[in-house]
């Protein structure tokens, strides 16, 4: 990836997403859709995304009528499913579910990646985003945060945290804190949540940064213990845990996870938008926000530019994040 040409493209206009490429195309069939959307799902059956995306196809397919078939291509931390999603033809009959990871964080880790977040989709809908939680075993000695900074600024990287994986958002949160809170915190990464979760129940690391979806059955037992969101404001799932930024870790510390629908670069505008108001309209459903919060996120509806800018606003930030973090993945 031309990765100058990258920053140029993030730092234009945030609407660039959502109008710059539908331009090319004028109207859509006014018969749209005559025949199933594809939601391409770019990770295995069973996961979050996999969860939230069948979530959106069975309601969209229940108050429209329409025939949407979650399709799912898994591989290389999402990038397979959007790489694929890229090439597919602007017609809205593709469309695809991308996050934070694949997204934004991606660019930065892949030296090799294939599509381009700015150039290569319209931004559809944003559906929910979830922050991210520190978390420790219940018989852990580290009752609160402060606990922990304490202890690892007595003795540096004498705390480990595991993660999911390196050049994860949820690693990268876990490095935010480091920064934020001036301590040598050891990262331990893991091949994916679950053997995380293991490791920190069993007191081989001391703490984990999870998603709260991951986390929230180990933290309802009682297994778990948390100690901080890292979101902006406190998890309606977790609603008595901390913010980082409430403990006093960086001021406006916020580092959360989102997830969204994304059309090739060059779908019409008339299917964006009539996408996105079908999407909100699911949004505005207590029931539907009432699923979305039980995997232990949080739904938000936006426009199509306003989650075009916040992709454009957040891509040269997590440059610097990753750069710093030093994950790279070849």
């Amino acid at each position: 990836m031309n990765r100058r040409a990258l920053l140029r493209a993030a730092t234009a206009a945030g609407t660039a997403l959502a109008i710059g490429p539908v331009a090319t195309l004028a109207h859509a069939d006014a018969g749209f859709p005559a025949k199933p959307i594809r939601l391409i799902v770019p990770f295995p059956p069973g996961g979050g995304t996999d969860i939230l995306s069948r979530l959106i196809a069975n309601e969209l397919a229940t108050a429209t009528g329409w025939t949407v078939v979650p399709d799912n291509r898994g591989g290389a931390g999402g990038t397979i499913g959007l790489a694929e999603a890229a090439r597919a033809k602007p017609t809205g009959y593709d469309i695809v579910m991308g996050q934070k990871d694949n997204m934004i964080v991606a660019p930065w880790l892949y030296p090799n990646l294939s599509y381009d977040p700015n150039k290569d989709f319209a931004a559809v809908a944003h559906v929910a985003y979830t922050p991210v939680v520190i978390v420790t075993r219940s018989e852990s000695p580290y009752k609160t945060l402060d606990d922990v900074v304490k202890a690892a600024r007595k003795s540096p990287d004498s705390v480990t945290y595991g993660s999911p994986g390196n050049g994860t958002t949820i690693h990268l949160a876990g490095e935010q804190f480091k920064n934020a809170a001036k301590v040598q915190i050891r990262h331990v990464p893991y091949k994916g949540s679950n053997a995380a979760m293991m490791d920190v129940m069993a007191g081989n690391v001391d703490l984990m940064v999870s998603s709260v979806p991951s986390a929230i059955g180990q933290l309802k037992s009682g297994k778990l213990r948390a100690l901080a969101v890292t979101s902006a404001r406190r998890s309606s799932v977790l609603p008595d845990t901390p913010t980082v930024a409430e403990l006093g870790f960086g001021k406006d510390f916020d580092v959360s996870t989102w997830y969204g629908l994304f059309a090739p670069a060059g779908t019409p505008a008339d299917i964006v938008t009539r996408i996105n108001a079908e999407v909100n309209k699911l949004l505005a459903k207590p029931e539907v926000q009432a699923a979305i919060q039980a995997q232990g996120a949080e739904y938000k509806a936006m426009s199509p530019q306003q989650f075009a800018a916040q992709v454009a606003d957040e891509l040269p930030k997590w440059k610097a994040i990753v750069q710093a973090s030093g994950a790279r993945i070849e």
